[in-house]
Formats: structure tokens, sequence, C-alpha cells
């Protein structure tokens, strides 16, 4: 029978099973061969919270959203097109994400009476066999029965042979979408290369899954999504925690200091530990602690010694840190604070995404203690923005709080390698002899014109001095209890964060009109959602545009007069309206807010409706 290839501009695929059938690891290889095809890619994991979830259940389902494009993308996209469902669990917690029409991939070996009961199905009715999934294309296959079949003289038993499962899907959804299998074959090759039995049995699956769709006369169709035209370069695939550890390992290298992490895990901020621990050949010092609070101390003491200091928690590891952050304000020491955010509050939602912790980063901690703020906007971002950060706490020496979250942690896109040349050197303000007093010797919080303090390292001949807690005298550091002094630290160490405005490049409007009716505007993980909603709303002729802010502790100097602007500012956050606060507060310009907060990020539907909404409201006004 003739096989027909039919053109598509971009595809969303969700992956989706219990947390042990591998749906992770299956996205991944796909996002991979997907990237090496030279596709526009953006990934969205959803993982259950425990770490053994109950099997069959929906609050076990693990997912995986993957859309891939010959287009610009910016996010993982809203309705799923096919849905690889490999249980009844799976099914139901992701059915209202398929679009009308959209393909359903079903091991039918997941929906037995024990699947259909553990996933709450009414009367452990099977939705394959009545007419509820009418309105979409329904590919049955037992995937279990297949795998099992295609390993029957592997000598494997049977629960090997069952985790091989998510290979004959994924050889399934190659041939689908005219992917080769060569990537994944080599990932597979080199990963079970002293397990030779498993190795053998997952290629076999594998092909086996893709010969099945080449054979089978059921699947007529195959599908191509071309290359994205992209800038030329060399890309790959990157996530955002891989890209916050690769950018701090180069922001060390271009300040020529050796680069030391102080962490204690905690999701899901821990596979930057795992990333940096497989750089040491890179200066690179990883140090996994007792506690969040040895881990930052660690950080701290690296600092005074004359290394990049880095620690990274969420959440409620950054509420155990707070007390060392403000040692750090008051030591006036270079320290990077990697806040990947989680629901919150309490323990929350651990592997759920929300912008949960700006209030804490601006005001999480006792006394007057700022700190420089910067959020990225997606995974690959994650790599300028903590070189910028990195930037920012070594030139003005105090601590800077760079705000991830779970869906940039774990998402991915296309990452063009930069070029070295191209990545400016950072310049520590060090101490030198030159500094020295004539009377005093060395004055430790003696400030240049934007009120930095020098950096001296011990050893430095000359150059010593004592610090501590307690506040500093204003240019000697030592202890001091005078109030009049008291007030002017507070002032001052104020002042040298509110004076890195000076430096930061303006606020600029990324799409539409530069005034008009309504401007949203976004900090962090939103921005793939609201670039989406704009960029359509553009084409429909109607007045919106768009602003995102990388820096939000100091804001840029031109923050005020852009927001004036506009007729309204929209302020989208997946938290309960913290910027929003922030915003009114400052500038009272009643910013509205946008908020959601459901451990899931926004969609770009969700953004253009509300803003439909407005322009609606204001055209019956």
């Amino acid at each position: 029978m003739t096989k027909q290839t039919e053109k598509k501009k971009d595809v969303i695929i969700l992956f989706a099973g219990d947390s042990g059938d591998g749906m992770q690891l299956t996205g991944s290889l796909f996002t991979n061969t997907t990237a090496l095809y030279g596709n526009d890619i953006s990934t969205f994991p959803n993982f259950p919270a425990e770490i053994r979830a109950p099997q069959g259940t929906v609050a076990g389902v693990s997912g995986f959203k993957l859309h891939f494009a010959s287009v610009d993308i910016f996010t993982p996209g809203d309705e799923v097109e096919v849905l690889v469902a490999m249980n009844a669990a799976a099914l139901k917690a992701n059915i209202d994400q398929l679009k009308k029409g959209g393909t359903i991939i079903a091991n039918t070996a997941g929906f037995d009476k024990k699947n259909l009961r553990l996933a709450k199905y009414e009367d452990e009715q099977n939705p394959l066999l009545d007419k509820s999934l009418d309105q979409y294309r329904v590919i049955e296959m037992d995937i279990t029965k297949m795998t099992r079949e295609a390993l029957v003289d592997s000598g494997l038993g049977t629960k090997e042979v069952d985790r091989c499962k998510n290979m004959y899907v994924l050889g399934f959804l190659y041939w689908m979408y005219n992917r080769s299998l060569e990537s994944t074959e080599t990932f597979i090759k080199e990963k079970f290369s002293k397990k030779l039995e498993i190795r053998d049995a997952n290629l076999k699956v594998l092909k086996a899954g893709y010969y099945f769709g080449d054979t089978n006369e059921t699947f007529t169709t195959r599908f191509e999504v071309e290359s994205a035209n992209l800038p030329a370069g060399e890309y790959r695939s990157i996530m955002g925690n891989q890209a916050a550890a690769i950018g701090a390992i180069i922001a060390a290298k271009k300040a020529g200091l050796e680069l030391f992490y102080g962490s204690y895990p905690i999701t899901p901020a821990s596979d930057i530990l795992h990333e940096l621990a497989r750089n040491k050949n890179y200066g690179v010092r990883t140090f996994q602690a007792e506690d969040e609070i040895a881990a930052i101390c660690a950080a701290i003491g690296a600092s005074y010694g004359g290394a990049l200091g880095v620690t990274a928690s969420s959440g409620p590891g950054i509420a155990l840190k707070g007390e060392a952050i403000g040692l750090a304000v008051m030591l006036e020491l270079p320290l990077l604070i990697i806040n990947v955010q989680r629901g919150g509050p309490s323990t929350g939602l651990p592997t759920k995404t929300e912008q949960s912790d700006l209030n804490q980063a601006m005001y999480g901690r006792n006394g007057e203690a700022p700190t420089i703020v910067l959020a990225p906007h997606s995974p690959s971002d994650c790599f300028d923005t903590i070189i910028e950060a990195a930037r920012l706490t070594i030139e003005h020496m105090t601590p800077v709080m760079f705000l991830s979250d779970g869906f940039i942690a774990n998402g991915s896109e296309p990452w063009q390698f930069p070029s070295a040349s191209e990545i400016e050197a950072i310049k520590p303000n060090y101490a030198s002899t030159a500094d020295l007093d004539e009377e005093k010797g060395y004055l430790p919080y003696r400030r240049n014109d934007h009120l930095v303090r020098t950096w001296a390292t011990p050893g430095m001949k000359s150059l010593q001095h004592r610090l501590g807690g307690l506040e500093k005298d204003f240019e000697s550091g030592n202890v001091s209890y005078d109030p009049d002094n008291h007030e002017r630290m507070v002032q001052v160490r104020q002042a040298k964060v509110d004076r890195v405005a000076d430096r930061l490049p303006p606020l600029k409007i990324e799409q539409g009109q530069e005034e008009g009716d309504i401007l949203v505007l976004g900090w962090g993980s939103t921005y793939g959602a609201i670039r989406t909603a704009v960029r359509e709303m553009n084409a429909e002729g109607l007045s919106v545009s768009q602003a995102h802010l990388r820096y939000l502790n100091p804001f840029p100097s031109n923050m005020e007069e852009v927001l004036r602007r506009f007729d309204k500012v929209v302020i989208p956050e997946i938290n309960n309206g913290q910027l929003v606060h922030i915003i009114n507060a400052k500038f009272n310009i009643g910013a509205l807010p946008l908020n959601k907060v459901k451990g899931m990020p926004f969609t770009s539907r969700e953004i253009r409706e509300y803003l439909a909404g407005l322009i609606t409201e204001k055209s019956l006004s």
C-alpha cells in the first residue's frame, strides 16, 4: 500500500503514563532527535509530586509535552495534537488538553479493569469502548503485548521487558513523524554499554515500533515538519538548569575566578548541582552540605576567600538561607543565589511551577537587606541572565537573586552556542595597596562612585581586615553601635542597589506600538505565552504591546515612563499578584493583575481571552 507524507507547520505531542513508564525519557529522546533535525522546540515536563506516586492513579501520571515546528515558537503550546496514553489515568488526566480531531495513541493493556478502577472511571467504564472519544482519532495498540512478543527470546524477565515499552512508542512516533532512529540508538548503546541484554532489548523494541508503523496497513500517512529557519550557527537542546550551570561556569571564567557551589538537594534545583559536578575540570568546586544553612554559609566563605560563591534552592530552602543572605548583604561580598521557584507555601507543590517567591526575593529577610533580583524568561535565557547576575554581584559587591522556576528549569529549547569573544569580561573590584590610607591603613568599606567597596581576599599584603555580622563603621568596618552610623550604612547599602539602575539597559517594547491601549508586562516564564498571545492579537490589528522585565530590583530607570504611555497595564503572573502590587505601590498606575496559581504555566489562549475581554469592555464604554 502506498503511504503518503503530509507536511505540517507544527506539532504538539503529550507523552503520559505512570512515573515508571519512562515518559520523561521518551519525551527527552524525541526532543533531542527533533533538535538535531533543526526544528524549533519547546517542552514542558510535568512530574507527580511523590517519588513513588501511586501507580495507575491520576495523581501518579507523569507527562512530557513537546511542541516542535518549522516556524518560531515560544511555548509548549496550548492544545495537544497527539496524546500518548499508556494507561487509563494518563488519558483521564490529559484528555482536556487534546484538541478536537486530535489523535490518541492508547496502550490497551493499560485500560483493564484494575487500571480503570484506579483511574476512578465510573462503573469501570472503558472510554475506548464507549462513544466518549468519538471526536478524536483513536489508535489502539497493545504496546505491552507487542513489546513482550518482540522480546520473547531475550531471556529477560517480565519486569525488565515491560520497562522497554516506552521505546516501542518512541519508535512508532519516529516513523509517524519521519524521524531517524540514529540519535536514540547512540544514546541506548552508550547508556547500556555495560548491560548488553538491556541494550539489545531496547534497540530491538525501538525498531519494532518503527517497523510496526511502516508495515501496518492501518497507517497510510506520515507527517513531516521541516526544519525551522533559525539563525546560522551551532545549536543544542538545553534545559534551564543546564543553561544556568553552564552560564555560571562561563561567568567565573570571565571574572578570572574559581566557582564554588554550595547546595543542599531540593526539587527543582538539584540538577544544577549534577551539571556543575560534571564540570570540575573548569575550576568548579561543588559541595553538598548537610543543610541549606551550611550550603550558603560555605558559599559566603568561598566568596570571602576570593571565589565566586554560588548557592541554589527553591522557596523553602531560600527561607532557611534568609539570615545568611542578610549576612552577605552586611559583609558586601559577591554571592549568587539561584531560586528555582515552585508552588508553595511550605512544601507546597514540589514538582509544579509557580512564580511564588518574588516577594521573598525582594523582602524576605530581617532588617533592611536589599538584594539585586533578576529573572530569566526561558530555558536558553538562563545562560545570558545568570552571566549578567554574576557580573552584577561581582562588580557591585552585593548578593544577587536569580529567580528561575520549575517550568524554565525543566523545559528545553534550542540554544545557539555563543562565541567566547561575544561575552564581556567581568571585572572584580579588587583592593590594592594603593587603597591604603596613610593614617588608618586599609578601609574595607571605603567606596567608589557606584558606592561599591573593594574586595580584599586573604593573603593580600597589608590588606588585613575584619568582617562579621554586626553593624560596620562606615569606612573602617569596625563594630559600631552608633545610631547615626547605622542609619547611614542602611541608606548606603540601599543606595548601592538603587544605583545599579543607572547601568541597566532600558526597558523596551518588544512587540506592538510604543504607546497605546494595552501593555502586557511580564517577568520570568510568562514570556512565551505573552509573546504568542500579543503576536496573534497584533496580527488581528488589535492595539496590544508587550514588555518583559529581566531586572526586578532595581527596575530599569525608564520603567515608569514606559508604563505611563499606555491606558492599561496588565501583569500576568503565576502567583496571587506579587509584581502587580509592587508596581502599583511604587508607581500608582492601577496595573491590572492576571493571576493563575495552579502549578501550571499560562497558555497563550488564557492571556488572549483576558485581553480580548478588556478590549470589548472599552468598545462598549
